[in-house]
């Protein structure tokens, strides 16, 4: 693994000083159209400045803002063992040496991420529907997923850039709205040869205006596509079960629920794309994942070994193409790992009614609800802030003592 984390590494370091200059170019020409006297130097000290308060911010604060925008609750093993077993074995498998804090999402749709600047402080969000959806052997190969994000160092990655190209666009799009709304009057007119420089610069900053966030983001999704690839490689190599990860995809692409709370600056951290719309594709230049259906058909297409050169053999066998996504020193130290059988376990089989009830009683219980099994076979929901001492069921009228 050392080696994938390496390439990684060098990979991160050539898009980051690329986005950063982009970033420089785009200060330097919206100063320069704001002043052509020396406003370029100071465009670059403000997109510069700006970057920085974002990094910092994100760097001390960024998982936890993360979290609290996705809607993101800790859970212990108490409340959910099967989910805590299943990332203590990935966190073990991995040799990952430190257990990342788990999360639930209130959400129906399926879906999860990892996030996490810091080795010894990262965190795995799956969403409560995708707990009620997936059999064991499934939710094992998307935690092996989000577990390889983390063991790979994406994201940090993810977060950097994503900063990055967050203060791109925000460059770009105050440059822009003052055009709108200031209407080009508080701009220099000093002279008629300085009034024409300007409005050069102003057409140039326009147009690298609209163009860096573009070329940023393609660039970044680029990336961000090639590690969900590595990261599926991983998962196989973390579970030895390549149709875990394969299933659970696929269940989640039949999905039609929508994450509310996931937005474009969040969606390249899941699994899947969440950013879901009727009538629009989003596996194009333009999407933070590659297509699902192909992701799929290369796991389905691995076969006897769950190493590297497996998955890199299926990889060019469905795609046609002959990229490297494992670097060249992992597949030639790759050994064959035997891929295991299915654990037994069943699917959970859960009608769609019956999903959302179980999303609901475990949102409930992260929310500190109590449970009460009463023997005509009512589940009685008790809210933290009931007071009395004893409750009725509402359908045989049985007395239970709090």
């Amino acid at each position: 693994m050392w080696e994938l984390i390496q390439a990684n590494k060098r990979k991160s370091i050539i898009l980051i000083i690329s986005m950063g200059i982009l970033l420089v170019l785009l200060g330097y020409v919206i100063g320069s159209a704001y002043s052509p006297d020396g406003g370029g130097v100071a465009g670059v000290f403000i997109a510069l400045m700006l970057w920085g308060i974002l990094y910092i911010i994100s760097y001390t604060s960024g998982s936890k803002i993360l979290l609290a925008v996705s809607g993101a609750k800790e859970v212990t093993k108490d409340i959910h063992p099967q989910l805590y077993n299943i990332v203590e074995e990935m966190k073990i498998a991995s040799g990952h040496p430190f257990m990342p804090k788990i999360y639930i999402i209130d959400s129906a749709a399926p879906n999860a991420f990892a996030t996490g600047i810091k080795p010894n402080n990262t965190a795995i969000a799956v969403t409560a529907g995708l707990l009620g959806r997936l059999n064991r052997d499934e939710l094992q190969g998307v935690i092996a997923h989000e577990m390889s994000h983390i063991v790979n160092r994406d994201v940090l990655f993810m977060t950097v850039s994503g900063i990055m190209l967050g203060a791109i666009v925000l460059i770009s799009e105050v440059f822009i709205y003052s055009l709108w709304f200031g209407g080009g009057g508080r701009y220099s007119k000093s002279s008629k040869d300085s009034g024409q420089g300007q409005i050069i610069f102003i057409v140039i900053a326009i147009a690298f205006a609209i163009l860096a966030p573009i070329a940023a983001r393609l660039l970044y999704f680029a990336i961000s596509r090639k590690r969900e690839y590595l990261a599926d490689a991983s998962a196989v190599r973390f579970t030895r079960y390549p149709e875990g990860l394969a299933s659970a995809l696929e269940k989640i692409s039949r999905s039609t629920e929508e994450l509310k709370k996931a937005n474009k600056v969040t969606a390249p951290m899941y699994i899947a794309n969440p950013l879901k719309k009727k009538g629009r594709k989003l596996n194009d230049l333009t999407s933070t994942h590659p297509p699902i259906s192909e992701r799929i058909r290369i796991l389905r297409g691995i076969a006897k070994s769950a190493d590297f050169n497996a998955y890199q053999t299926a990889f060019n066998k469905v795609t046609g193409k002959e990229t490297d996504i494992i670097p060249p020193a992992e597949l030639k130290d790759s050994t064959p790992i035997n891929i295991r059988g299915a654990m037994g376990i069943p699917a959970v089989g859960l009608t769609q009614k019956q999903t959302q009830r179980n999303v609901g009683d475990l949102i409930m219980k992260l929310n500190d609800y109590s449970f009460i099994n009463c023997n005509c076979g009512v589940k009685i929901k008790i809210p933290p802030d009931y007071k009395k001492k004893i409750v009725f069921c509402p359908r045989c009228g049985r007395e239970h003592k709090l």
